[in-house]
């Protein structure tokens, strides 16, 4: 392995969903690897089994191959550091952690959970900031022998020195100073001799090489612990990039529990893939230029860590509305047909409709793909609807004025052979001529008609095409019949 090549990792756990910021950290460090010419790897940390769910890995694998962000290594695809899911490299951890307890960098806890209760209390009665209180980092040898031998339960702590300070560099925060006397004895081997998140993470990240780690800046505060860990090995600590949450207000974070959505969730309320992946690159990253629209090939050359913010990222819905229907706008035809299709074919049923007329309309107008079904509703069966539909200040139409169009319009539809857009718009547009009135005034009363509806996808002319000749007729005589009444 290269030791000077770009290696990043998303180390998810199997939790049963891709949270956006979770989806974010894995891509930003996969542009990092990518804008660097470097390795980009999947590690599962599956260690905590009582938050794992059925499926999760799966739906892991889904997502990044979905949103293309394909990893070099990982558990399906092997790797020269593998295995690469945490639960298959546990004898490996203990063997670090006796390391340490030999360099005098980690010892033996042997302290219950009923004398750390009742530490915790006394503290914070006291209102002293609840840590261990290293009761056990200086049992002699022969004490830790004795306990050994006689089967008593035990953990593993890190010995942080207990003065002077770790200083660690982050590349959007630099350097952080922290006084080792405020940083807590963790636990690296629990009672059980699973490693903890923390100890494991560090012994993953060194011997997978990696160079670079992307992580929410909740870690910041474990980060100096990290540090010490790499120090006490003797490995050199990866290049830090801690990013800011992202908020659904200025005051709450983003959270599944409160109903926010996961990736899959977006995807099922209609947005494209690439539109939700080029959304959350913004979230917390800013271009350089004016442009906002980015592929992911576009978004690997445009990347720097110098744009990412130090501020919370609030998660504008309106404007992921606005990106998706700029990624729905530059659909090819076909593409957006397929997509498009089954949404429209849960309202419409009939056959005799032409599909791809209601696409071409649908297009231009459609902001997220859940909404069409809405949209063509009409289609298949004109709604019950009021004639006020037909009063409309800015076209100057009302029931009356909409009654005499409309009575105009019927012979000109009823004699036209061409039922294209094209001959439908010229024979509108000739009534219109010869009445000597706005468009507005034709069209507005017709749309209604045909409709039913004060919102369509299109135009009286779109309209009148899908439904077909037969049907457009019918809905116009309907329309009279209404407002003669």
């Amino acid at each position: 392995m290269d030791s000077k090549k770009v290696r990043t990792r998303f180390a998810p756990s199997p939790t049963g969903y891709m949270h956006i910021g979770n989806l974010r950290t894995a891509l930003y460090a996969y542009l990092i690897a990518k804008k660097n010419g470097g390795d980009f790897i999947l590690r599962i940390e599956d260690t905590d089994q009582t938050r794992y769910v059925e499926g999760a890995v799966e739906l892991i694998y889904r997502t990044l191959k979905r949103t293309g962000l394909l990893w070099d290594e990982g558990p399906d695809v092997g790797g020269p550091c593998g295995p690469y899911i945490q639960s298959q490299r546990m004898g490996m951890f203990r063997e670090y952690a006796q390391k340490l307890i030999d360099s005098g960098h980690a010892y033996y806890c042997f302290c219950d959970k009923e004398r750390l209760e009742e530490v915790r209390k006394i503290q914070e009665a006291s209102r002293i900031p609840p840590m261990y209180d290293r009761h056990c980092r200086n049992l002699s040898p022969e004490e830790v022998k004795a306990k050994l031998d006689a089967g008593v339960p035990y953990v593993i702590r890190q010995k942080i020195p207990l003065e002077g300070t770790t200083t660690f560099h982050d590349e959007l925060y630099g350097d952080i100073t922290v006084e080792n006397s405020t940083l807590d004895d963790q636990i690296l081997i629990k009672a059980d001799g699973m490693p903890t998140y923390n100890f494991a993470n560090v012994v993953d990240d060194h011997t997978m090489g990696i160079t670079h780690v992307v992580r929410g800046n909740e870690y910041l505060s474990s980060t100096p612990k990290y540090n010490l860990l790499y120090e006490a090995f003797g490995w050199e600590p990866p290049i830090y990039i801690h990013v800011e949450h992202i908020m659904k207000n200025s005051k709450e974070k983003l959270s599944k529990r409160n109903g926010d959505a996961s990736f899959e969730d977006l995807i099922e309320k209609g947005f494209l893939t690439e539109a939700v992946l080029n959304y959350i690159a913004l979230l917390g990253w800013s271009p350089k230029g004016e442009n906002e629209i980015f592929s992911l090939d576009e978004l690997i050359k445009e990347f720097d860590i110098d744009g990412l913010s130090k501020s919370p990222a609030i998660f504008d819905p309106v404007k992921l509305r606005a990106i998706n229907a700029e990624y729905i706008r530059r659909l090819p035809p076909e593409k957006f047909l397929e997509y498009a299709e089954p949404y429209i074919r849960q309202s419409v049923k009939r056959e005799d409709v032409n599909i791809r007329i209601i696409a071409e309309t649908l297009q231009p107008r459609t902001e997220i793909f859940t909404e069409i079904p809405e949209q063509v509703d009409f289609i298949d069966a004109l709604p019950e609807y009021s004639t006020e539909l037909y009063r409309n200040k800015k076209m100057k139409t009302d029931e009356a004025t909409s009654l005499i169009a409309l009575k105009e319009v019927l012979p000109v539809m009823q004699a036209l052979d061409d039922w294209s857009i094209d001959g439908i718009h010229a024979k509108l547009f000739e009534l219109v001529e010869k009445l000597g009135v706005k468009n507005g005034y034709v069209l507005w009363p017709v749309r209604v008609a045909l409709s039913g509806k004060e919102r369509t996808p299109g135009g009286a002319i779109e309209i009148a095409a899908i439904l077909g000749k037969e049907e457009s007729l019918k809905r116009i005589n309907k329309g009279i019949e209404l407002l003669s009444k």
